[in-house]
């Protein structure tokens, strides 16, 4: 695993919480969810940052109103996904 340090203003550095440890949580949060936002993180990889299962990813990422990477191509995709597994009768 990478560790990776950032300087800030005493004044700042609270800004992101009390403690070293929630700073750290705080800012890794926010950049597994900008990252999400831009398309270069996928679900699972943000749920492999923050350490929670599918689950647990999901609802962090309802609880703070971040919208589904889940394009009309993905939607597509898994109709033709479930046409094969489920064919109509």
């Amino acid at each position: 695993m990478v560790e990776i340090t950032i300087k800030l203003p005493d004044m700042l550095a609270r800004a992101f919480g009390a403690t070293p440890e929630a700073r750290s949580q705080r800012l890794k949060e926010d950049a597994a969810i900008e990252e999400y936002r831009a398309g270069r993180l996928s679900q699972r990889q943000v749920g492999e940052m923050l350490g929670l299962d599918y689950w647990q990813t999901e609802h962090f990422l309802a609880e703070r109103k971040v919208a589904l990477n889940y394009s009309l191509v993905d939607l597509q995709a898994d109709q033709a996904t479930l046409g094969i597994i489920l064919p109509h009768s």
